[in-house]
């Protein structure tokens, strides 16, 4: 250590290495209120995410209510293998991926468009009512979210303004009942999602975009770059850590798609594309009391969740310098 020091100069002079700063009793002491401030948060994750998962001895066993978690009967991987060798479990996987691809892509897009647009806008008043228009479906609860979507699509000429749009620009001759058709299912989810978290999540990228140096703006407007130019070559590389950030956490759950969305808006007849594992977990495992396979259907979620978290980490710190762990 002491030869890296004498190597490393500056105008001549030696430069010293400060060692890292190690923890502490003193720092710690240094540092009891926020400490103290995290131990509710501490608590909340071991309570509610660490000590349930005694539970997935369950997977691995033949379980039956009423009877203590050591006392059942042992099957082994027999669950996984009912799972994974179900063909409701492979139609439920493919929707469940297809829709969480589509709302990671149109989730991440949507907000940050909608950002640099409201960074552009000069107007306060106008800037405001905006981003408060847009973010307000947040605070419904999809069961009422879905419940405009519905009528929004529905072919009643009193409530489906879609439809009443589509007949009177003559795109259409008679009304179509959109939730019918299995094949725009996903794409109904996905508009969804936007229409209802896009303000939302356009707040974040505001506030980095709110972080960027004016002065970078100033250099750029000197060198003769335009309002597009300086979204392209200034905004968006001063947000590129919190897009990666977000990406990284997004893709960690990919398996994680919304559960109310296609539970209310699936029926009958788009059944085959509105399962998701959350749902084929509440039918065939909760309703039919088979606790052991919705709690294989959870462990294979959980793995993937990680494995896809460290993988997308992984690619982000060689790709670049941003990493979330």
């Amino acid at each position: 250590m002491a030869e890296m020091q004498q190597d490393i100069k500056y105008n001549g002079k030696p430069l010293e290495l400060k060692p890292k700063k190690k923890l502490t009793w003193k720092l710690i002491k240094s540092q009891k209120e926020l400490m103290f401030m995290s131990v509710p948060f501490l608590a909340y994750i071991i309570l509610f995410a660490y000590v349930p998962i005694w539970g997935w001895l369950m997977a691995f066993q033949r379980y039956m209510p009423g009877k203590g978690i050591f006392e059942q009967k042992w099957v082994g991987l027999y669950n996984f293998n009912f799972l994974f060798h179900s063909a409701n479990f492979v139609r439920v996987l493919r929707n469940t991926v297809a829709m969480s691809f589509i709302n990671l892509v149109l989730g991440m897009v949507c907000p940050i468009i909608l950002a640099l647009l409201l960074n552009e806008i000069k107007h306060t008043f106008m800037k405001r009512t905006v981003q408060t228009i847009s973010y307000l479906p947040h605070f419904l609860s999809w069961l009422i979210a879905t419940g405009i979507i519905a009528n929004v699509l529905s072919i009643d000429p009193a409530i489906g303004i879609i439809n009443v749009m589509l007949v009177k620009l003559h795109i259409v001759s008679q009304p179509i009942y959109f939730l019918s058709i299995p094949k725009m299912f996903w794409a109904i989810v996905g508009v969804s999602s936007v229409w209802k978290e896009v303000g939302w999540g356009s707040i974040i990228y505001l506030a980095a975009i709110a972080s960027i140096d004016p002065a970078l703006y100033e250099a750029a407007e000197i060198d003769g770059a335009g309002r597009f130019q300086k979204m392209l070559h200034v905004t968006l590389p001063g947000i590129k850590s919190t897009i990666i950030v977000l990406l990284i956490m997004s893709i960690g759950h990919i398996l994680d798609t919304n559960f109310e969305l296609p539970y209310f808006l699936g029926n009958g007849m788009v059944s085959d594309y509105s399962q998701t594992i959350d749902i084929f977990v509440l039918q065939y495992g909760i309703n039919q009391f088979n606790y052991s396979l919705a709690t294989a259907a959870g462990i294979f979620k959980s793995i993937v969740s990680i494995a896809m978290l460290l993988i997308a980490n992984f690619i982000s710190g060689k790709l670049s310098e941003d990493r979330l762990i």
